[in-house]
């Protein structure tokens, strides 16, 4: 089920800004980075992708809470990502799976 609300979700968010790329400050502001690319839309398959290919059954509720702001952080090319936070462990393995293919093109 979450993967069918990710299809209609997260291309309307790209498309219309509410997905917008910020990153947070200390103080839990949001700062712009329009000027930084993040999330894109072949990530969302690579997403699913990833999922089938692991075998995930069902999502966390950590996972399904976090992703959102998952994809409204991450840079283009997964550098900025802080595997020492607290993401879901779900998160982690996608970021290095990303980076691996992300290697390979």
């Amino acid at each position: 089920m979450a993967k069918a609300f990710w299809q209609l979700l997260i291309p309307h968010g790209l498309r219309g800004g509410a997905v917008s790329h910020v990153r947070r400050r200390d103080d839990d502001d949001d700062v712009d980075m329009s000027d930084e690319e993040g999330w894109k839309d072949e990530y969302t398959q690579w997403w699913f992708e990833f999922l089938d290919e692991k075998n995930v059954k069902g999502i966390s509720k950590d996972t399904w809470q976090m992703f959102l702001e998952f994809v409204r952080t991450i840079d283009s090319k997964f550098e900025k990502y802080d595997l020492e936070a607290a993401w879901p462990s779900t998160i982690d393995d996608f970021v290095e799976y990303t980076k691996e293919r992300l290697a390979r093109s």
